[in-house]
């Protein structure tokens, strides 16, 4: 009895730290103010269908990365730098966008004609892209995952058997938490009205593309040594 409570109290620390170290990378916070932005022109039914696939595809994310994450890299010779630039890349699109939206001619015949026609069209897919990949599980997390996954047997002294069972309980919580974040944003919708919405719209995107210009750069900066030292000479 007493063996089976110690087991338990492993599983239970493993599943802490785990969450300790990739919800402040997740931040589904963030997510849920992103969601704000993008989901404003969507029904409450069609908001719930985005926040429920959007924790599924984190889910998804964080499996794939942890069991085969440094596979698919290592097949395709990507490299932890150039995740994390890619990343900065979309993140700094979908900012302009937000930042920057289309205007709209809502005065005449034409745009009312097309707008009738755009109601009956389904709403726009913005479960994986944007709030799942990379908001949530973006460069940071995805990192994270990968490098722990390579080196959690050899540095952890846990069991065997919580290192296999801890990871996918840990990932579903973190989807768990940022489905009820999403979920929780509708009464932050009718709380803030349309106007609050446009302007978090904004905000949201002008820090979207600080972040995405922010990747960019700490990879700049956390460069080899021997790469900066390689470009000064041969400029």
């Amino acid at each position: 009895m007493a063996w089976g409570w110690w087991c338990c109290l492993d599983l239970f620390k493993a599943i802490g730290l785990g969450l300790v170290v990739l919800l402040p990378l997740a931040n589904p916070l963030t997510t849920v103010a992103l969601f704000l932005g993008l989901a404003g022109n969507m029904n409450s039914a069609e908001r719930n269908r985005q926040s429920l696939m959007a924790s599924v595809y984190v889910f998804a994310i964080m499996m794939v990365a942890y069991y085969a994450g440094q596979l698919v890299m290592d097949t395709f010779g990507i490299s932890i730098p150039g995740l994390r630039i890619a990343g900065g890349l979309i993140v700094a699109f979908i900012g302009f966008r937000m930042l920057f939206p289309q205007q709209k001619a809502i005065d005449s015949p034409e745009a009312k004609s097309k707008s009738e026609e755009l109601e009956d069209e389904p709403s726009a897919n913005i479960a994986f892209v944007p709030l799942a990949m990379p908001s949530t599980a973006g460069p940071g997390t995805i990192a994270m995952i990968i490098s722990s996954a390579s080196t959690v047997r050899q540095s952890s002294t846990f069991a065997d058997w919580v290192l296999m069972v801890a990871p996918p309980l840990i990932f579903f919580l973190v989807a768990v938490i940022l489905w009820g974040s999403l979920r929780s944003s509708g009464a932050i919708m009718r709380l803030v009205g349309k106007g609050g919405i446009e302007a978090i719209s904004r905000l949201m995107g002008f820090l979207l593309v600080c972040m995405g210009v922010q990747f960019i750069i700490n990879v700049s900066v956390n460069r080899p040594p021997y790469v900066a030292i390689r470009q000064e000479l041969v400029t």
